[in-house]
């Protein structure tokens, strides 16, 4: 939720979502043009620099967002490193790649500015927002109405935990480690019921429009379009250049 926080008060919330989603396009374009390690980093802290002083996230939010992400590269990133071998009395072992670091350094930076890029855009800009801009751009209805219904509920399985664990809480049921698992057992369960029940609900609601049409919503409209999408793309050429000249 902490995603969906930060789409909602940001400073640049009223800005198009077609320019940040333009400079978000440009920046993975140059992410993925960087010849060298040093320059995806470079182009990687432009972008975290972007969105901290520009939309102004706050940096611990950012770390927060983008730990998991940055662990699992780091973890997938670490074969490129070492290989598991066998050695001569048939021990196995670790022995590092005979290309060096240089595959992992140049690895780590080009995705770590790709994933920048994106958090720059997941945190900028609400999802309803991103779904209008995919509409506008002719992607799938069928797409875009599972986006829906998936967005829908992570709210609904965030509520649902929120709710039993203020109960349980209520009633002492993380007191002691016995009665702690007990809890958890019973969230688990419970969340089970609870979600499945109103997953099955969007479906009857779903089947009884008979399948009429996409599903629409009111789209907000976005004041200087044409002089952010402007702005969007001298800044996105700039970086591109940037990434390929250095």
């Amino acid at each position: 939720m902490l995603i969906e926080q930060s789409a909602y008060t940001n400073r640049w919330r009223s800005i198009s979502p077609a320019a940040k989603g333009l400079f978000a396009l440009s920046g993975l374009i140059a992410s993925f043009a960087a010849a060298t390690p040093t320059t995806a980093a470079v182009v990687a802290l432009a972008l975290v620099a972007t969105t901290l002083l520009g939309a102004g996230i706050g940096c611990a939010r950012l770390a927060r967002v983008a730990a998991p992400a940055l662990g699992f590269l780091l973890i997938g990133s670490l074969s490129l490193l070492v290989s598991p071998a066998l050695d001569a009395s048939g021990s196995l072992t670790l022995q590092w790649l005979p290309e060096g670091s240089a595959p992992f350094f140049r690895l780590v930076a080009r995705s770590g500015a790709a994933l920048a890029a994106l958090l720059f855009l997941v945190l900028t800009t609400p999802l309803i927002d991103l779904i209008a801009l995919m509409r506008r751009l002719r992607f799938p209805d069928v797409l875009l109405e599972l986006m829906v219904v998936c967005y829908r509920m992570l709210f609904v399985f965030s509520e649902a935990l929120h709710d039993t664990l203020t109960a349980q809480a209520a009633r002492l049921g993380y007191a002691t480690p016995r009665l702690a698992l007990r809890s958890l057992g019973q969230l688990t369960a419970n969340l089970a019921i609870q979600v499945w029940s109103r997953a099955h609900d969007l479906h009857i609601a779903a089947l009884a429009r008979n399948n009429d049409g996409p599903l629409r919503f009111i789209e907000p409209t976005f004041a200087d379009t044409r002089r952010d999408l402007a702005i969007a793309a001298l800044a996105g050429s700039i970086l591109i250049l940037g990434a390929t000249l250095l």
